[in-house]
């Protein structure tokens, strides 16, 4: 596994000086899943509304954490994806890479870092969530405006990364130009950031206290902490997840 840059721990670090006395904000919190979703997606893809439906659907399911990657590259048709990032598209061929594969798309989901289906395709997705299960129990408490998080040790395991990844529960945006010109469309589980926290260390456990508003800011109203083996800087398997909704 390649070694981390300082820098990158500086901004969680700035989080936890800020978020000394914050007011405490309730909210469904979710932890045990069995499955992490995350959907590739864009506002200009004609294929990826009824994909779009079902991860809200699935997002739904209390086992399920829920996540919408909106991807950048196909603004060039003349409607710039309103949530898309690089960063998102710079996941998916990462997760491309780790398989040996230089092929992507949208519609496209991925269930636990492991395995990616046509995200339009009900059967291929509930055939892949039908064996999904996740090895490391991560737990979470809101109080006083700070989430509480705790991974379990698992002695033998894999050593993981820790990602905070804040998401915006549902926006209705009206497109204009693309494939989808015209259309209203409804979405949820947007990802607005992703920032790395730390190294999960299996024979110790992890304990991480984050002010929840510095978590949040402006863009968010959700959060997930996931536990993701990595080799060779590429994503692996997501090994544990809870997630936080205000």
């Amino acid at each position: 596994m390649r070694s981390r840059p300082a820098a990158l721990f500086r901004p969680i670090l700035l989080m936890l000086a800020l978020g000394a006395a914050q007011p405490a904000l309730a909210g469904e919190i979710r932890t045990a899943p069995k499955a992490v979703v995350e959907l590739f997606t864009s506002q200009g893809c004609s294929s990826c509304p009824p994909a779009d439906a079902m991860l809200s659907t699935l997002g739904e399911r209390p086992e399920i954490i829920a996540l919408a990657y909106h991807v950048d590259y196909w603004d060039y048709i003349g409607w710039p994806d309103t949530f898309g990032q690089k960063a998102h598209s710079d996941r998916q061929r990462a997760y491309a890479e780790s398989w040996g594969s230089t092929r992507i798309y949208t519609p496209q989901m991925v269930v636990n870092g492991r395995e990616g289906v046509v995200a339009s395709r009900k059967g291929e997705v509930e055939a892949a969530l039908g064996k999904a299960s996740l090895s490391v129990p991560v737990t979470m408490i809101e109080a006083s405006g700070m989430l509480h998080v705790d991974i379990e040790e698992r002695p033998g395991a894999p050593e993981g990364v820790i990602w905070l990844v804040t998401f915006k529960a549902r926006e209705s945006v009206e497109i204009e130009r693309g494939e989808n010109s015209g259309k209203r469309m409804d979405y949820t589980h947007i990802v607005t950031g992703r920032q790395l926290l730390g190294m999960w260390e299996p024979e110790t456990g992890t304990h991480l206290k984050l002010p929840l508003a510095e978590v949040l800011g402006a863009r968010a109203d959700g959060a997930a902490v996931l536990v993701q083996s990595e080799e060779n800087g590429l994503p692996g398997s997501i090994l544990g997840a809870a997630s936080f909704v205000h």
